[in-house]
């Protein structure tokens, strides 16, 4: 099949209607397997998949250097998104940092570990509430300046963030969850993002995996996957949400698909200015990711898909520390 593209933000970004989210390559979802995880970035670049995502903190360096290493000899076919501005601390503790000076040493290891000359999408991956968000994006739109980075994007910014972002240098993509049981965005950053000309990336649109039917237990997963963490997938919140699951299941049998292409399916069909970033590290589903391309769903799907996962419906926070998430505890600098 071919991937259409969809056009993000208003200075002409494009990309692939469906990106790759490649973190769980390296970390946080049990063990790696680079083969693999390589074989899956070759093949969503045959597949027409070419927007892959990454960061400076996925398996610290690790991931970018990675990602790196699979597009070393197509690197043309990529649009290559990364971010910065988390940092690690003593005890695995972490901070957000963005300090015009770290903002640009920050993008200068990047694109080492990328084995690249330019980022074509560059996140600040949380906001600093000790630095005025107009000095961190006066850093990044000088590495546009650079020509060390094409476009700027911000990762769960608030409205406000996104409003004196914007004021210094178009922004062109808005990275924050969203997905069947994860609709907080809704309620005031899509609208100042669309006012704004923002391009929506959703991670997690497959809710950490949950909404593809596959996880029935949190015993199934690997010891160090870090949803063990994770307030929806322990105890109670873990059969309720299993409940949610299932209404989906329902629905992906009539229309002939899979839970995880219809919950994918109901993401992209919020906008043409939306572009989900499901994350594998596996071929056969990313294959799967793929397919919800193909998943049309009609007004009364969509309905029923509201019914049966209305905001609020998930059971549990997105986080154990929501002071990581704009529009929670954390400064909305």
């Amino acid at each position: 099949m071919t991937v259409a593209s969809r056009t993000l933000g208003s200075e002409g970004l494009e990309v692939s209607a469906q990106g790759l989210g490649c973190m769980g390559m390296s970390t946080a979802y049990g063990p790696a397997d680079e083969t693999e995880a390589t074989a899956t970035i070759h093949r969503a670049l045959d597949l027409g998949v070419s927007f892959l995502d990454t960061a400076d903190m996925y398996g610290v360096g690790a991931n970018e250097e990675l990602v790196g290493r699979a597009i070393a000899n197509r690197r043309d076919e990529v649009v290559l998104a990364t971010k910065f501005g988390i940092v690690f601390g003593p005890g695995g503790s972490r901070s957000a940092n963005g300090a015009p000076d770290y903002v640009r040493e920050a993008c200068d290891a990047s694109l080492r570990r990328l084995g690249a000359d330019v980022i074509d999408l560059y996140y600040q991956h949380r906001a600093d509430p000790e630095v005025p968000i107009e000095d961190t994006v006066g850093a990044m739109a000088e590495l546009v300046t650079a020509g060390k980075v094409r476009y700027l994007g911000l990762s769960e910014a608030s409205a406000d963030t996104m409003r004196r972002a914007a004021a210094v240098h178009p922004i062109s993509a808005l990275q924050s969850e969203w997905s069947l049981w994860s609709r907080d965005i809704e309620d005031e950053d899509v609208a100042t993002a669309r006012e704004l000309g923002i391009g929506i990336i959703p991670y997690s649109p497959l809710g950490r995996g949950f909404l593809t039917g596959k996880i029935t237990s949190a015993a199934e997963l690997a010891d160090d996957d870090f949803r063990h963490t994770q307030p929806r997938f322990r105890g109670d919140n873990f059969d309720r949400n299993l409940e949610l699951v299932e209404r989906v299941r329902e629905l992906a049998a009539e229309k002939g698909s899979t839970p995880g292409q219809l919950a994918l399916a109901w993401v992209q069909a919020q906008g043409s200015d939306v572009v989900p970033i499901p994350g594998t590290k596996r071929r056969s589903y990313l294959e799967e990711n793929v397919g919800a391309l193909d998943v049309d769903l009609s007004s009364a799907d969509l309905a029923r898909l509201e019914e049966i996962a209305p905001r609020g419906a998930a059971a549990g926070d997105r986080y154990d520390d929501m002071s990581w998430v704009a529009g929670h505890t954390r400064a909305r600098t």
